[in-house]
């Protein structure tokens, strides 16, 4: 076991963490494009209290927001192949659930994740919004759709942001724990290099510094989206 730091290891390592970033910027992309038009859906339900439906999201929003992200990913890594198994099974499907590339599984679970948390964030924005503009909206001809495009959304979208960027940021940071799931991030990449040698200490160092250099990046974009959103929010306040 190594005791001396291996700046050299530092180095090398740093490149072989930085290059598992296009995979967890995939991860975060999807799991986002998947997440935000179903948690804006089912804030919906929770607003107009929809039957079933609403008490169906309530339950789901607890659980995930009630259990660490790592419990969540061994509870549906180890349900979904087992579903699957049954499925394919059922109905003759020949194909080797096990075989199957843990990205899916990724998708998969940090989707459900992030569904949960926007769901919040989505109902308290729109919560701030006056209802008498969806009525306003109505009564000059607009249809509801057209209504939420032009006028709700872009107002809550204004006092939902922060949030939004909390949520990316803390996607980012949970992807980390795709190490679990055997998928190739940042954290494996490193993790599988220092085994040799030990070099974890330097390895944990290189998936720091990678990770602040990625969350900065986003947060700077994502805040100076925010600022955009302000300036439109007094241009029509």
């Amino acid at each position: 076991m190594s005791t001396a730091f291996n700046g050299k290891f530092f180095i090398d390592t740093f490149f072989i963490a930085l290059s598992g970033v296009p995979i967890t910027l995939l991860v975060t992309i999807v799991a986002l494009v998947i997440a935000v038009p179903l948690s804006f859906l089912l804030a919906l339900t929770r607003i107009h209290k929809t039957p079933i439906i609403q008490r169906i999201t309530q339950i789901y929003v607890s659980f995930v927001r009630g259990t660490p992200i790592l419990i969540q990913i061994f509870i549906i890594y180890s349900s979904i192949p087992l579903i699957l198994k049954i499925i394919f099974k059922k109905y003759d499907i020949g194909i080797d659930i096990y075989k199957i590339n843990p990205i899916w599984y990724a998708f998969i679970i940090f989707s459900f994740s992030t569904t949960a948390l926007l769901i919040e964030v989505f109902r308290s924005a729109l919560g701030t919004v006056d209802k008498g503009q969806l009525e306003a909206a109505h009564s000059v001809g607009l249809t509801t759709f057209q209504a939420y495009c032009r006028i709700i959304i872009p107002q809550a979208l204004v006092v939902a942001m922060p949030n939004i960027t909390t949520t990316i940021i803390n996607l980012i940071k949970a992807t980390s724990l795709g190490y679990a799931l055997s998928l190739s991030e940042i954290t494996l990449k490193a993790k599988v290099a220092a085994n040799v040698g030990y070099n974890y200490i330097e390895a944990y160092l290189d998936i720091f510094i990678v990770y602040l250099v990625l969350c900065t990046f986003v947060e700077y974009i994502l805040k100076r989206y925010e600022k955009y959103l302000s300036k439109y929010k007094v241009a029509h306040s």
